[in-house]
Parts: structure tokens; sequence; C-alpha cells
């Protein structure tokens, strides 16, 4: 029997084997328990996330010779014939090669006619955003009142484009991307069932490359398998993606915690035998330096959806927080200007020297050696804090005398009478020259008034 991929090998047969989509599962498995069937379902998400699969799965539990259930027994020769394709009332239709109206009038010209073999007459189009304006509104009528015995399943990765008159007529489910820890839980169950050597941090990386497929992710992992003939490792999944390891990345960011300069350019030196993107490291070190900072003011935010909690944690103790915002904005900056340098290594290393440079001079550089048993940032120990304190003077008895004498001649000097009232407000004083002459008007001006008195 000739080889058949993983992506294919693994596909689920049962909701139960379903990794993620629990809201679009729920929904289905409880209309399926009650009865309460839609005409017309539409799946939308990125691709490899199960959009197809749960459409088959779903065409499988409406067909099953034991009745409509949400767990179909996939013994049946429906559920055997659905799984292998050639179910003669499950219509797939590729939407993407089917555009024109001709071809959707022809599809609806059987649409009238009761199903051979099963219970429903499926119709799964895929990628149906594909379809022309015309093959559309072919559609609509259709797909608003369709035959008791006809059922629409729609998926589509462009839901933008699709009519709002075709999307109001269906039930829509948005199908969310997986995480890392799904993705990397997965490819252990299968790497495990296929006897396959692995290590984790391999697995981690084809996680983060698959960008929430799981398709994907089993398509890498058919490929690393190849790569490394029977096993996959973490050496060789870095040269067969061609991405930089992320422990090179957790060491330039110890390098530049403590400033050692020689040991960050060796460090980059080492780095360039392998060819780098080096806007791919610059925006490796922000989102290291953004999980650093969301640790330290919230530590339990942080997961292991990438299997580096322990080491962000130990970075967040060892690292001030300003550094780390420095260093954040630094390469932000940075990665903009990194085109314009003549040589992308010079633009790297000068964003590197940049944060070193405008590091504040009282950053003193840490041991990371010891960062696991350093504290929080802002933590004295009791001991540290009794021996910091100074201890408080103790005044003599002639100080203490003195005090209280001079306390009573405070009191005899500044009376609480005299106090209460307000001072009067200086008055300024005048140069002699100006004041002599005021002198001599005011006489002047006074001597018609005493003349008068006189000849009264």
């Amino acid at each position: 029997m000739s080889y058949q991929v993983l992506a294919r090998k693994w596909r689920p047969r049962f909701f139960a084997e379903m990794v993620g989509q629990e809201h679009v599962l729920r929904a289905l498995i409880n209309a399926l328990n009650d009865q309460r069937l839609h005409h017309a379902y539409l799946f939308t998400g990125t691709r490899g996330v199960g959009k197809t699969t749960i459409a088959r799965i779903l065409a499988k539990c409406l067909n099953c010779e034991q009745g409509v259930s949400a767990t179909p027994c996939g013994e049946c020769s429906s559920c055997r014939e659905i799984a292998e394709g050639r179910f003669v009332d499950l219509i797939e239709v590729d939407a993407a090669s089917r555009t024109k109206v001709e071809d959707t009038r022809e599809l609806l010209d059987n649409v009238q006619y009761a199903p051979t073999r099963g219970r429903y007459k499926v119709y799964l189009i895929d990628e149906v955003h594909m379809l022309s304006t015309h093959s559309f509104n072919a559609l609509l009528k259709t797909l608003e009142e369709p035959p008791e015995h006809v059922k629409f399943l729609l998926a589509t990765t462009d839901p933008q484009k699709l009519p709002i008159t075709v999307l109001s007529r269906c039930l829509q489910f948005s199908l969310k991307n997986m995480t890392p820890e799904k993705i990397v839980s997965y490819l252990e169950t299968v790497l495990k069932a296929e006897d396959i050597v692995y290590e984790e941090p391999a697995l981690w990386q084809l996680g983060r490359a698959a960008q929430g497929s799981m398709r994907d992710a089993l398509s890498l992992t058919d490929q690393a398998i190849a790569y490394g003939r029977g096993e996959v490792f973490e050496h060789q999944v870095n040269a067969m993606l061609g991405t930089i390891d992320r422990g090179r990345v957790f060491k330039l960011a110890e390098i530049l915690a403590t400033g050692q300069v020689a040991e960050l350019l060796n460090q980059v030196s080492a780095m360039a035998e392998h060819g780098p993107d080096y806007d791919e490291v610059v925006q490796a070190l922000m989102q290291l330096w953004h999980k650093v900072a969301v640790a330290q003011v919230a530590p339990s935010a942080i997961d292991n959806s990438e299997g580096d909690k322990v080491s962000i944690l130990q970075l967040a103790q060892a690292m001030r927080p300003e550094d780390i915002q420095l260093f954040y904005q630094t390469a932000l900056v940075g990665r903009k200007d990194l085109p314009l340098a003549s040589d992308p290594r010079q633009g790297f290393e000068m964003i590197l020297l940049r944060m070193l440079a405008f590091k504040p001079v009282n950053s003193a550089p840490l041991n990371l050696d010891l960062v696991g048993s350093l504290q929080a940032p802002g933590v004295i120990e009791p001991e540290t804090a009794m021996v910091n304190q100074e201890a408080p003077q103790v005044a003599g008895d002639d100080d203490i005398a003195g005090a209280d004498n001079s306390i009573e001649v405070n009191e005899e000097k500044k009376p609480l009478a005299d106090l209460e009232v307000a001072p009067e407000p200086a008055i300024p004083e005048i140069e002699a020259p100006v004041l002599e002459h005021l002198v001599v008007e005011n006489a002047v001006s006074e001597a018609p008034v005493q003349e008068a008195q006189v000849q009264e």
C-alpha cells in the first residue's frame, strides 16, 4: 500500500477526535441530539483548522444508518462510503474551479430529486467565496427554501467576500486558529503512534511555524521526518525551516542584560554563520521583551504556549523594568531603520549597541547565573532593612534641659496675643535726595494755607 501523508491519515472521523473548536462542536452536537437541524451551515476560518472535516463528519451524522446522531457508528455502509469519499448523496463541489453560473444551475437541477442511498442529500461547497455574482444569485432562492431532504454545507476562508444575502441564510460558525499548545500535544500523540523519535523543542518549532493550522503542522512534521530520516530533532527542524534558534535569542537577551559588549558581538558573529533574517531576530527580541515586561507585573499571565515560561520568569527577575522598556523601544525604532542600513548585520549590531549605549548609568549588570535565586525587583529582606537603617540619636540630659529653656524663653518673647496680630507691611525705603525734595514740596504747598488762617 502506498504511503499516506499524516494530514490525511490522521484526519478526524468523529467529533470526539477533533482538536479544538469546542464552541462549534458543542452547538452541532446539541443540535443533532435535539433534532434542531438547520438547512444551511457556513464554516469559516483559515486553512487547515477543520472546516471540511467538520462538514464531512456532520454529513456522516445525518446519514448514518443507525439514525441521526452526534456519534455515528462509523461501521455502516453510509459511514464507510462518506469516509472514503464515494457516498453518492454527498456532493462535494470545489467552487474555485466551478465558478460559472452554468455550473451552479446544473447543480441545482438535481436538488429536487430525493436522495439515492442516504437520509439527506448533502451539498458541500468548498471555497464558496470564489463563486461569481450570478452564481450567488442563482443559489439564493434554493438556499433560502431548499427541499426537506437537502442540506447545504458551505466552507470558506474569506467570508468577507460573501454577499450579505447568503450570510443571512446560513448558520455561521467561525473556526479559531489552533494554539501552539494544542498543536504540540496532538503532534506528540501522532509521533508516538507512528513510533517516531522526537524532541519536544522541535515540536514547538513546528507548532509556531504552522501559525494555527493543524494541517500545516502535520505537513511540516512529514517534511521533518523525511529530513531527519525518521527522527525529529530541534537542530534539524531549525535547519529545515531556516529559522533562528530561540536559544540564541535568549542568549542575546541575557548578554544585553549584563552589558557584556564583547560577548554580544561574538554571539552575533556565531549567529551570522547560519545566515539568519535579522528582521526576524529583531522581532523575536521584541516578543521576548514584551513577555518579560508582562511577567514582571503579572507572572500568572505567562503561559507555556512556546515552552519558554521558565526562562521568561528568570529574565523578569533579573532585569529592571526601565531597561526592558528601553530595549523594546530601541528594537521597535531600529527595525524601521534596518532596511536602510548598508548591511543587515551592521544595522542589527547597531541596534544592539544602541540598547547598551542608552542604558542608564546606575543600571549595574546582573549575574544571570544566579537568576533563579534572585528576588523580584523592589523586594528587600528584613535583615537587610535592619542593617541599613540608621539608629536614632538619643539626646543627652543637657540638651534636653537646654531645649526646655529655649522653649520657655520663646514663649515669653512671643505671647499668644502678639502672634495673632498680623504684622504691618513694611514701608519701602526712599533715597535721601528724593525725600528732601518731597519735604520742600510739602512746605511750599502748606504756605498758602497758613496765610489764609492768619487773615481770618
